[in-house]
């Protein structure tokens, strides 16, 4: 089996300002799969801020599974998966390598990948907007912009700065109907957060994504302030999905390492009592068309909540072949993944 890998890099329209920082490109890595003609396309997006994986750590892992795939023959995807866990387990690298081998068994039977993760996927997924603006004018004319183009869900990054002038700014720009998130990227202590979401919680929110890191301090907040809590980063963390410590979880195919972690990921979120949720670590094209995919599956059992999936808008010069229409992402119909791979 063959695997080629490539890296492009994606400059953001303006940086998004984060609790740990601002950023300005995304580096990602294209991964194509196959044996002849037929070939199956896959997506790394590591974002070292975020995971502490750098794309040269993923590079030399896919280094790794290029040859182990390049010596074994010829394999049934599952066995080709198994061969680059044991070279490497990177979640990262190998997420890239799940979502060519799903796009590759889908081409191979000219269906979208949803048909083949469950009878009845959804035909979309509900998507939030996610606000680059860091000024508090800037942020409420992005989210009134939001808003005109059919969002019903925005998310504020918080822990950087004036948060209760932007949040309120926000939320004066989109109206009392629109679902308003925040996510401070484990900014605060408990205390910390204690104190800004009892401020904040007057503006209506939805959920805090994020607010604290660490189960034990989730725990601890959880029982401190009347907000909707979401773990993110936290969900990293040995025995978080199953612990049931927030009210949702953040999934992101980067950290589950694909696709089909992604969906044992939710089975454990969803068996706990909370409720599951996708969104990307500012993926590009083949990494949001493989999320919505699994989105779609999921979403054939209950809707999730507001999915982060929308933000291909955020890059510049990226033509969007996803682009979220009335709050909704429409789950594509063609083969595989269903959209021109760049």
């Amino acid at each position: 089996m063959r695997l080629v890998a490539r890296r492009r890099t994606l400059a953001l329209a303006r940086p998004l300002h984060t609790a740990y920082g601002a950023i300005a490109e995304r580096d990602i890595v294209l991964v194509e799969i196959g044996d002849g003609e037929l070939v199956g396309h896959g997506e790394a997006a590591p974002l070292p801020a975020y995971d502490g994986v750098s794309v040269e750590r993923v590079e030399h892992a896919l280094a790794l599974y290029t040859a182990a795939l390049a010596q074994a023959g010829e394999l049934s995807g599952a066995r080709a998966l198994e061969i680059c866990r044991e070279a490497d387990p990177l979640p990262s690298a190998l997420a890239a390598v799940d979502i060519a081998l799903w796009d590759l068994a889908a081409r191979a039977r000219e269906e979208p990948i949803a048909a083949l993760l469950c009878e009845s996927p959804a035909p979309g997924v509900a998507v939030n907007a996610t606000l680059s603006a860091d000024g508090t004018d800037a942020a409420a004319s992005e989210a009134a912009a939001a808003a005109r183009a059919g969002f019903t869900c925005v998310k504020v990054k918080v822990g950087t700065g004036d948060d209760a002038g932007r949040v309120a700014a926000v939320r004066a720009a989109v109206g009392p109907d629109v679902a308003l998130r925040l996510d401070a990227n484990g900014a605060w202590s408990v205390p910390q957060a204690v104190r800004a979401l009892d401020s904040l919680a007057r503006w209506e929110i939805e959920l805090a994504e994020e607010p604290v890191h660490g189960l034990a301090a989730i725990r601890a907040l959880r029982e401190r302030v009347a907000v909707s809590l979401a773990i993110d980063e936290t969900a990293g963390e040995d025995g978080a999905l199953a612990s049931g410590a927030a009210h949702a979880v953040c999934l992101k195919l980067s950290r589950c390492g694909g696709i089909s972690g992604l969906l044992a990921a939710a089975a454990l979120v969803r068996a706990s009592g909370a409720q599951p949720y996708l969104a990307s670590t500012l993926d590009g094209p083949v990494g949001i068309a493989a999320a919505l995919h699994a989105a779609a599956a999921l979403s054939s059992a209950g809707p999730l909540p507001h999915c982060g999936l929308a933000t291909l808008r955020l890059f510049a010069d990226l033509e969007d072949p996803l682009p979220a229409r009335a709050g909704a992402i429409a789950l594509p119909t063609g083969p595989g993944l269903g959209i021109p791979v760049f």
